[in-house]
Parts: structure tokens; sequence; C-alpha cells
């Protein structure tokens, strides 16, 4: 049993909530203590928004492969484990190759990760091959490799597709919505997050309906979630053939959980939005400098929705509103290089006058 006072008790999300994850009770435990993310009170959102309200992050970066994608993928794993699947396999931007070849390694399944010709991110590439997983690059986006692998799974009862099209990936990835309110003491008034495939915006509210069902939660929050403007099918409502942002992890132009999605906006009576891609570096920017947060730029997406909510008057002043971080910055460093390859860098000889010199001239930031 998880004691909140010994963060040491914590044996996983599947220990955590078995109760109300499906699966059986003699699951092999493939755990790699995933879950249990802090949810971190932001320090400048409130007062740039001038609506005195409080603003946390629910930082997923600090899962065992550095994104969300741990919680669902436990839980799919294991599945696969019950179901005695020889071989797992996944379309990816990135992070799900990431955390499926980490959870195959675990659980001594052969791995492979589908991934869209040169559109992935170094650090999550190199996270797959780490784990031994098999890369096969497809020449196409993503709509074009889950296709892919939607068909090669159903010609193939060994194998289990671990996308999010899976249902026990929305099980896992729900336990967030738990530990929110575990930590809150009840559901926050908003909730903010990125969409990409959009499983995340669906987990996150089967699992706050679950809690408020069981009278766990007094409440249910909005649920608002943003696209990038490139890659927006959900809001532009049709389907995007080529979908383009700086943001890899959403760059998806036909989302599996595209329903759940709406059906999550409409039923907490909240929206999906988008934002541009300078929006979400500013985002981006603002999180390391201002929070000391980094994070990948698809989780910057929170703030920019944030920040466009709020322009819009769309969250009332003295609530409570948690962003979700989906993913660590390390995930993509070469877009860190890019973002500040102008950087000013100052070049000394081992001087303590011009040290000093440098300190004094740069004492505020700017």
């Amino acid at each position: 049993m998880f004691n909140e006072n010994n963060p040491r008790s914590w044996l996983g999300i599947i220990n955590r909530y078995r109760d109300r994850l499906p699966l059986c009770g003699n699951s092999i435990n493939i755990t790699l203590l995933e879950g249990n993310t802090p949810l971190i009170p932001s320090l400048k959102l409130s007062r740039i928004s001038g609506k005195d309200l409080n603003v946390y992050f629910k930082y997923e970066g600090l899962n065992p492969t550095a994104s969300f994608k741990d919680r669902g993928m436990v839980v799919a794993m294991t599945k696969a484990l019950e179901q005695k699947k020889q071989i797992v396999i996944c379309a990816s931007t990135g992070n799900t190759a990431a955390s499926a070849a980490a959870y195959a390694a675990r659980a001594d399944l052969k791995c492979f990760v589908f991934l869209p010709q040169g559109k992935i991110a170094l650090g999550k590439l190199s996270q797959a091959m780490i784990h031994g997983a098999e890369i096969v690059e497809v020449e196409g986006n993503f709509d074009d490799t889950m296709r892919l692998v939607i068909k090669l799974a159903s010609l193939k009862p060994e194998i289990e597709l671990v996308n999010s099209v899976n249902p026990s990936r929305i099980e896992g990835q729900k336990t967030a919505a738990f530990e929110i309110c575990d930590t809150l003491g009840d559901a926050p008034d908003y909730h903010i997050l990125p969409v990409g495939n959009a499983g995340n915006i669906t987990a996150y509210w089967k699992g706050y309906k679950e809690y408020y069902e069981s009278k766990l939660s007094k409440k249910l929050p909005q649920m608002l979630g943003f696209q990038a403007e490139g890659a927006a099918p959900i809001v532009q409502g049709r389907i995007i053939e080529n979908p383009t942002t700086i943001a890899s992890a959403i760059r998806i132009g036909n989302p599996a959980s595209w329903k759940g999605a709406l059906e999550a906006a409409r039923e907490s009576a909240g929206c999906i939005g988008a934002v541009s891609d300078s929006e979400i570096i500013e985002a981006y920017r603002f999180l390391a400098y201002q929070e000391g947060i980094f994070v990948e730029p698809a989780s910057a997406v929170s703030v920019a929705g944030f920040l466009k909510a709020c322009k819009q008057d769309l969250i009332r002043p003295h609530s409570t509103v948690v962003l979700t971080l989906t993913g660590h910055g390390l995930k993509d460093p070469s877009f860190t290089e890019s973002c500040f390859s102008s950087f000013p860098r100052h070049q000394i000889l081992p001087s303590i006058e011009k040290a000093l010199k440098i300190v004094e001239g740069t004492k505020q930031k700017s």
C-alpha cells in the first residue's frame, strides 16, 4: 500500500491502482516504478494571467523513459504477457517507441517500432535502439505508419499492437488523473494538455470520471486540449494529409482517439483549440527560463494553450488549473540547440577582473 509520507513505498501504477485496472491478479510485475510524477506549483503563470489562479504542472517527463507513455505501456505490456503474446509493435513519433522498447526489454518480448523516416527526434530514437528494439523506418508520415502496423497486427495473432488504439494504454494513462485528485484532494477546475494522437486527453477524462463516479472527487474538470496549428485535424474537422509543426510528438494528421478527444471536450464543457509554432516556442522558453522546467516542444503546448485560454476568457478567476507536461526536454536536444544557437556566450581568460565585469553587467535577467 502506498504511503504518501514514505515515497519509497511507491511500487508503480499497477500496484497503486490495481483494483481500477483490467488485469489479472497474478500478473507478472514488470514495473519501472512509473507514475507518482510531481504536481509542481507554477510560480509565474497566475500572475501573468491576472486571474488569481492556482496553476500546477503535472510533469510526466519524470517517468522512467521520460514521457507519459510509460503509464499506458506498463499496462499494455502486462496485458500482452497475460495473453501469451510473443511480439509487440507500435507506430511512433518517438515517445511510444522509447517506452515500448524499454518495457518490452523488461518483459522479454520482441519489439518492433515503426517510425516515419527522418521525422524522429534523436533522443527518442536512441532510447528505442539501446533497449534492443528492431527499428523499421517507413517512407511516409505517422498516419501512413499507423495504418501499416494496424494491418500487420490484424494478420498475426501472436503480435500485440501497443499504440493508444489498444484500450490497455488508455487504462494506464488514466492513472495520472487519479494522482492529481489524490494530491489536490479533488479534481482541478480545468485541465489543459497537448493533443496529438488524442489518447491522453481521452485517458485523463476517463480517469476523472471514474474517480467522480466512485465519489473520490467532488467535481469534474473542464478539459482544454490544444493541437499545433499545422497539425490540427480535430480543430479543422478534417484529416490533415501532411501535418507540420516543430512539436514532433503531436505531428499527427489523423488521431487514433479523435472521437475520445471530442467526447472529453463536449462532456466536460471544454474545447479543442490550436496554437502556433511561435506560441509553442515562446512557451517552451518560458518554462525553462521562468519556471526551471525543461520539456520537449509538445509539452509547451499546454502553456501556450493556457495563455490563449486566458486571453479568450475561457478560464474563470480563482480557479485551480493543471497543465500536463508530457515529456522531458532531453527527448529532443537538437530542438534546444536550434532555438538557442544564437544565445550569448561569454569567453574569457581565467581573469577575476573579467569574470567580475560579466557578473556585474548581467545581474538581472533580461
